[in-house]
């Protein structure tokens, strides 16, 4: 900073921040640095916005987010309360992943938390151990003031943030790329910074209608008499309602995700009998937060009531847009400034908001059964009492096997030469092998046929008619709870998904292969050794093509059932387990064998036959769950 604010801002000794027992001082810390917030923020409103870009803007450049904090420095202008929470929130998100790219120039693994990496060794080398410990008082320990913690978690009201400390931290963030630049001409370091994270095949997350602007007006009425809102609160969620109709999406769900938070913590203090929990954010006590909130038990291992109150559907939402590892985990990213916060998607935060309304309603005061039969929201509480989860491994892989059966049933339509080439080849002609494969799997499916709908088969030729995509997505449609689901089902998961996803690349690799070896066949490019080979290829796909899918069929039958697996006894589940993962060996030796690298076709044939009767005999112990499939 220049001599001017050098002289106008005085910084407490750094003495004044530690004690023998905490090594920060923290109730001291926040004293002595009150009255610097103060004389901080006093300085940023004397500015003119011209005069904080020259003299500050530069200083921001190292966030890979320099309008942020221009935005910030016009917030401190007016203090209007929620817009201060929100711009604190922004910045100490913005921070984190900041330090967190500064941190992997210098370390190996970047810590997870920003607490843990304000008490890096690492970092403080760069930037210094005072100046470390003064970011601890404001936003890295439980306690200090906590400030991210407090807002992000739903702790702290609007009018319990003072800006002078969103000025105080504004200015600390100047302060740190002043001395990474010094770092920086030492060492010659570059800064990298990690890529944003982005929300693939956003169709998949959209449960509710679009909002509109009536839609949000209802919605704002329900506000006013929820029991879910805190009276304190309500500004946030007025705010929140209001960046959804202006396209602020990421403003949006800032505002509103802590708040759902809060709200939820009401209902489960109220419905554990725990109401000492409520506004618990002490270093001495366990937050009370989503991740606790949303488990199955207690801290003290009784039986978590919430999901019996919400149940089941408002559950699954809520594992799934912020747990699930395969789902948008839409807090986590954005409160470790993860997401590109100017390209936020408008399906996501229409999503949390439909959500959020439907919570609104269900606890409202009153007459609420007019506010659910309202013409907008009915259609919207619909929407949540069917909702099933898209992102737990039970959801994924019933996805990943309609998306191999697609990709199998490709094989039919495209191009090959003529049977008579085939039959034409030395060892092919008669297809002995092949047919003894087809009535294999003939007996097999004539085993699991009992069990499939009639209405999806044929006797009169079960190969081409009972393992159809229409089968697959009525099984596939069959409900099965997700919650908390037991480490023997997740482990069962696991291999199922594997075989899947082997499955699926050798549709893609046969797929290829076929396309590839017929244009050069058409162009007689092919050697001869080539064109054998190409012939034993399309001879292997007759039987490779029925089991591919009667491997899907069977992995379907097995996940709708999957919670059974909990009845058998240990030794019937290491079988089972083991089961399992003879038929992932397998369908890994196919990926090899079918390869462009290997293209080794006969030996595809004897891989299936021994496949083949491991499942024949393993369906006739009987130790599937294929028989209850009804």
């Amino acid at each position: 900073m220049s001599h001017q604010r050098e002289e106008m801002i005085q910084v407490p000794h750094p003495s004044a921040f530690y004690n023998r027992y905490q090594g920060v001082d923290y109730i001291k810390s926040v004293q002595s640095l009150g009255p610097v917030c103060e004389s901080v923020n006093l300085h940023f409103k004397s500015l003119t916005k011209d005069r904080f870009v020259v003299q500050y803007a530069v200083w921001f450049h190292w966030t890979n987010y320099t309008e942020l904090f221009l935005e910030v420095f016009d917030v401190l202008q007016y203090a209007q309360a929620t817009e201060v929470a929100l711009g604190l929130m922004k910045l100490t998100s913005c921070l984190e992943r900041a330090l967190g790219d500064v941190y992997l120039l210098i370390g190996k693994d970047c810590p997870f938390l920003l607490r843990d990496l304000l008490a890096s060794e690492q970092l403080a080398v760069v930037f210094g151990q005072d100046v470390m410990d003064v970011l601890r008082v404001f936003i890295g320990s439980p306690y200090g003031l906590n400030l991210r913690n407090v807002l992000w978690h739903g702790f702290a009201s609007p009018q319990e943030i003072p800006a002078k400390y969103c000025a105080m931290l504004l200015f600390l963030t100047a302060g740190l790329g002043q001395l990474l630049q010094t770092y920086f001409l030492k060492t010659k370091y570059i800064l990298v910074h990690r890529p944003y994270v982005t929300f693939i095949s956003l169709e998949e997350l959209v449960a509710f209608p679009d909002l509109n602007h009536e839609t949000l007006c209802v919605a704002e009425e329900l506000v006013q008499v929820s029991n879910f809102v805190f009276k304190s609160m309500v500004p946030f969620w007025m705010a929140a309602l209001t960046a959804f109709k202006q396209s602020r999406y990421a403003d949006c769900v800032i505002l509103l995700l802590p708040q759902l938070e809060a709200g939820l913590r009401l209902l489960f203090t109220t419905t554990n009998k725990c109401p000492n929990r409520l506004l618990t954010a002490e270093p001495s006590a366990l937050y009370t937060t989503f991740d606790e909130m949303l488990k199955k038990h207690l801290d003290n291992e009784e039986i978590n009531q919430l999901p019996s109150v919400l149940e089941e559907p408002a559950m699954e939402f809520l594992w799934d847009f912020l747990n699930h590892q395969e789902g948008p985990r839409i807090r986590d990213h954005l409160s470790h400034g993860e997401i590109n916060l100017k390209t936020f998607p408008r399906e996501l935060a229409n999503q949390i908001v439909a959500f959020a309304i439907t919570l609104l309603c269900r606890f409202s005061v009153g007459d609420t059964v007019a506010f659910k039969e309202h013409v907008i929201i009915k259609p919207l509480m619909t929407c949540a009492s069917c909702y099933r989860s898209q992102f737990h491994p039970i959801s994924r892989l019933k996805k990943q096997v309609l998306e191999c059966m697609k990709s199998i049933h490709v094989w039919p339509e495209l191009p090959t030469v003529s049977e008579e080439h085939v039959q034409a080849v030395k060892g092919l002609e008669g297809n002995t092998e092949t047919s003894s494969l087809i009535l294999k799997m003939a007996e097999i499916l004539s085993q699991v046929q009992q069990y499939l709908p009639r209405d999806c088969c044929s006797p009169d030729d079960p190969i081409n008619s009972v393992v159809t995509e229409r089968l697959l997505v009525k099984l596939c449609d069959k409900h099965v709870s997700t919650l908390y689901s037991p480490r023997p089902v997740l482990e069962v998961l696991v291999v199922l998904r594997k075989i899947c996803t082997q499955c699926h690349q050798v549709s893609e690799q046969v797929i290829a292969s076929i396309e590839l070896r017929y244009k050069q066949w058409m162009k007689k490019t092919l050697r001869s050794r080539q064109r054998h080979n190409y012939l034993r290829m399309l001879n292997s796909i007759k039987f490779l093509f029925p089991v591919l899918r009667l491997i899907l069929l069977l992995i379907t039958l097995e996940v709708i059932n999957v919670h059974l697996v909990c009845k058998k006894t240990p030794s019937d589940y290491q079988q089972y387990l083991k089961f399992l993962k003879s038929i992932l060996q397998y369908t890994e030796n196919l990926v090899t064998y079918t390869s462009p690298e290997k293209n080794k076709w006969d030996e595809t044939e004897e891989l299936t036959n021994k496949a083949l009767i491991k499942i024949r005999n393993f369906s006739d112990r009987k130790l599937t769950l294929i028989q209850s499939a009804t």
